[in-house]
């Protein structure tokens, strides 16, 4: 006889369902930090905002995101994830509402900044359920599924956007790429009230205030000139918050270092950050962050900006790479339990043989590419990189404390977030640079930059913890 998923949650367990549940509360937030992409024009058109504006309604977004996802995690463990995530599901959907019908600039970048907030506060939710209510095989699928989730947001967010400001439902143009969330966050939400269950930490730890406004800080003083100063002309003050975030960051590990030297346990503690699968995994995470958040960002640009096609091209063009990225995600899973550490390393060269392939085509071909043109190279891209995004997320949390799951869950999501806006801060400005001088040129330019970090994950993925069915099956070490 089949356990409903309602007497398993009142029993403490996940259902499979719960864990679809889950995945869809976190699918949301992922898609909307690259919904936007495509929809950038509309806003302009609508609001007539500045190109500052249009950058702050993607920055404003990551940047509370970024900031606050450690704290999210921190939070779940001491409070309870059920009531965390939702209550951050109500606040996501408000915001969502509030985004959808802004009458100005000012308000959409406000709402979006509340956006990011909450989405911060849900994210970590998921991976720590995961972390305290699976074991072995089922939590490693579970884990690979979420790292698939967060791949396959990101590609089908432009996809659906596209679809969204192109169907202009009743003239409201860009405004459903927001209205969305409503209908179906709060079906998720009726849904996991039934089915999740509620979990906390056995030893809850404090929020860590210092480290919490410090790392913020830092973020903020980071990311807001590297994505502001290319449209502003780089003033005098962007300059100034960069090197005040040198300052700010050695000031965290410093304070960070020494509440761990009082007993305490830390925004990001420094022993958690030693355990050799979270510090290589996190570098690599963060890296392949950082060109897949260029890559999303550039080729948006370079499809309509151009070649000249529409909002709903612009999405299409991506559906081959979220297709293939989808059926890699699926076959991951085991594909990394039979292979080991070489399935993340055939991935990364499959991934950099499908982005030569299309610089090819765009560089040879241009300006007269059509999108079938590009479809297999970005089929091949997504099959690969499926693979190895998949890998890395299974490798941070291997060896994390099931008491520090949140924690774990919002260090991993913090570093993801912030190489995906670093990415679009840095690479997409070197675009923004080069494009008056040849869209194609400007877009091999930075693929030449993502394809040497992707040969960098394929050479140094030897160096992760073993994947093997063993491994997938072991105990969590307890802290």
């Amino acid at each position: 006889m089949r356990t409903s998923p309602r007497a398993v949650a009142r029993a403490g367990g996940l259902h499979p369902v719960g864990v679809f549940i889950l995945l869809a509360g976190a699918f949301l937030p992922i898609m909307d930090f690259f919904i936007t992409n495509v929809a950038l024009p509309s806003i302009d058109a609508s609001l007539h905002a500045s190109a500052a504006e249009l950058e702050l309604v993607i920055a404003g977004y990551g940047v509370a995101y970024a900031a606050l996802l450690v704290m999210g995690g921190r939070l779940g463990d001491r409070y309870g994830r059920h009531q965390v995530f939702f209550g951050a599901l109500v606040g996501f959907v408000l915001a969502s509402l509030a985004c959808g019908l802004a009458p100005t600039t000012g308000v959409l970048i406000a709402a979006r900044i509340v956006q990011g907030a909450t989405a911060a506060l849900l994210i970590p939710q998921v991976l720590a359920t995961f972390h305290h209510t699976l074991e072995g095989e089922r939590k490693a699928r579970a884990v690979a599924m979420y790292g698939a989730t967060s791949g396959i947001a990101a590609v089908v967010g432009q996809l659906v956007g596209g679809l969204l400001v192109s169907a202009d439902i009743a003239g409201t143009t860009w405004r459903p790429i927001f209205l969305v969330n409503v209908p179906i966050g709060i079906v998720v939400l009726l849904v996991a009230t039934r089915i999740v269950p509620a979990t906390r930490s056995p030893h809850p730890v404090g929020v860590d205030l210092p480290g919490t406004v410090l790392f913020a800080a830092t973020l903020t003083a980071l990311l807001v000139p590297l994505t502001e100063g290319h449209s502003l002309g780089w003033p005098w003050w962007t300059w100034t918050l960069l090197a005040l975030a040198v300052v700010l960051g050695a000031t965290t590990i410093a304070v960070e270092k020494r509440a761990e030297q009082r007993g305490e346990i830390p925004l990001l503690p420094p022993s958690l950050l030693r355990l050799p699968s979270m510090s290589r995994g996190l570098a690599m995470v963060f890296a392949f962050s950082i060109g897949f958040g260029a890559f999303m960002f550039v080729f948006a640009l370079t499809v309509q900006n151009g070649l000249h096609e529409d909002a709903l091209h612009g999405g299409l063009a991506i559906l081959p790479m979220a297709l293939l990225f989808l059926a890699g995600s699926l076959a991951a899973p085991r594909l990394i339990g039979r292979f080991g550490r070489a399935a993340l390393s055939v991935g990364a060269v499959v991934q950099l043989a499908g982005l030569a392939s299309l610089v090819i085509v765009l560089v040879a071909q241009w300006p007269h590419v059509s999108l079938w043109a590009m479809a297999v190279p970005l089929a091949v891209a997504g099959a690969g990189q499926s693979i190895l995004f998949t890998g890395l997320f299974r490798s941070v949390l291997a060896d994390v404390p099931i008491h520090l799951g949140g924690v774990g869950s919002g260090v991993l999501i913090t570093l993801q977030q912030s190489g995906l806006a670093l990415g679009v801060a840095t690479l997409g400005t070197l675009y923004l640079a080069l494009e008056p001088h040849g869209v194609a040129h400007a877009f091999a330019d930075v693929e030449y930059v993502q394809m040497a970090i992707v040969a960098l994950l394929a050479a140094t993925a030897a160096a992760l913890p073993r994947f093997t069915r063993a491994s997938a099956n072991a105990s969590v070490i307890e802290g």
